[in-house]
């Protein structure tokens, strides 16, 4: 959200107004998908024993190339919504802008500050055991 209110306030004519909250919520989806897809599959791999810090690490290599191939998709595709002409274009506009600046600064919170929550507020979580409880079986 902070990326795009800064580009709505640097560009000329810009504000907040109804495209601009379409663009916000397309935003807050698709970032929010980007936490998820790490922070989900870094307690996957926790869940496997893998440490907090190795998991988070492995997870944020892995995820990766999905998640800037989305920014990129996203950011080349508002491109010529940012830069419309004609009528209308001021709505078109709007979104556009909304979308580039934000995905930018959003990806770039995901991929460094996301990490690092994580490791503050996860819980190591110990190794699956074949027999939950602590119950032995006699064979």
């Amino acid at each position: 959200m902070a990326g795009a209110v800064v580009v709505l306030w640097i560009i000329p004519g810009g504000t907040i107004n109804i495209y601009s909250q379409v663009g916000f919520v397309t935003l807050i989806g698709l970032i929010t998908k980007h936490g998820i897809l790490m922070v989900d599959f870094a307690n996957t791999l926790q869940d496997e024993g893998v440490p907090i810090t190795q998991a988070i690490t492995q997870a944020c290599q892995l995820r990766l190339r999905p998640i800037l191939m989305t920014t990129m998709a996203m950011v080349l595709g508002a491109v010529p919504l940012a830069l419309a002409t004609g009528a209308g274009s001021e709505a078109r506009r709007q979104i556009g802008w909304v979308i580039v600046g934000g995905m930018s600064v959003g990806t770039l919170f995901t991929l460094f500050v996301i990490p690092v929550v994580y490791m503050l507020l996860s819980r190591h979580k110990p190794k699956n055991v074949a027999n939950s409880g602590g119950l032995r079986t006699v064979p």
